[in-house]
């Protein structure tokens, strides 16, 4: 029986895929997580086969939750699940440790396949995305290379909630930080970025698949 986590921060999405889901008799839905910072909790509580996750959540996106799931618990596998077919963000799915990349649209045709690839260590993407063209994309980018691998992980997750609209305030509180320390963290990473707005951030974020506003 594959144990599986739902990590989608849309009920009703949840819903269709348990439904989906609950047809097999191989699969069994464990728990749900409506961000990426709740699935990490979850996984570490429930230890499933395999996490289902939305690329596009607040507070912790799927790519980052992604990257702690399969550093903190290589035992659990992770298919991401998206509104986007871009190379980008198929290329930051992948690099951070997604065995699969399923589009929305047709989960209900591909998420049963790629659940069973996935659990078997096999990659699994659907139909409309291009391997070829990702593999060569990813080559090409070089991952060494992404303006990304200079941000730490606390400076990723500060980034995604500056462009989500939260002032240093409330980031501090959800952090447990000081208000000081996270204007330290966001002047640190626009500066290694070398970005020098917020809307260049905001930007920024979504060309590289950290936030969907």
């Amino acid at each position: 029986m594959i144990r599986i986590l739902l990590a989608d921060d849309h009920a009703i999405m949840r819903d269709g895929l348990r439904y989906i889901l609950g047809t097999q008799p191989d699969m069994t839905v464990v728990a749900e997580a409506y961000n990426g910072r709740a699935a990490l909790a979850v996984v570490a509580a429930e230890a499933p086969d395999l996490v289902i996750m939305d690329i596009g959540m607040p507070e912790m996106n799927g790519i980052e939750a992604t990257r702690l799931i399969r550093q903190l618990h290589p035992g659990t596998r992770v298919v991401m699940l998206s509104v986007y077919s871009t190379t980008e963000h198929v290329c930051q799915a992948l690099a951070a440790g997604a065995g699969g990349y399923v589009l929305k649209e047709a989960a209900g045709q591909e998420l049963v396949a790629a659940v069973r690839a996935v659990h078997g260590n096999r990659r699994f993407l659907s139909r409309k995305i291009d391997p070829v063209l990702v593999d060569r994309y990813c080559d090409t980018r070089s991952l060494a290379k992404s303006p990304l691998t200079r941000l730490s992980e606390r400076e990723r997750l500060v980034m995604q909630l500056v462009v989500e609209g939260h002032t240093s305030a409330a980031i501090a509180t959800r952090l447990g930080l000081s208000p000081k320390t996270v204007e330290t963290y966001r002047s640190r990473l626009m500066q290694k970025l070398d970005i020098h707005d917020i809307p260049g951030l905001v930007k920024f974020a979504i060309q590289h698949g950290l936030t969907t506003i």
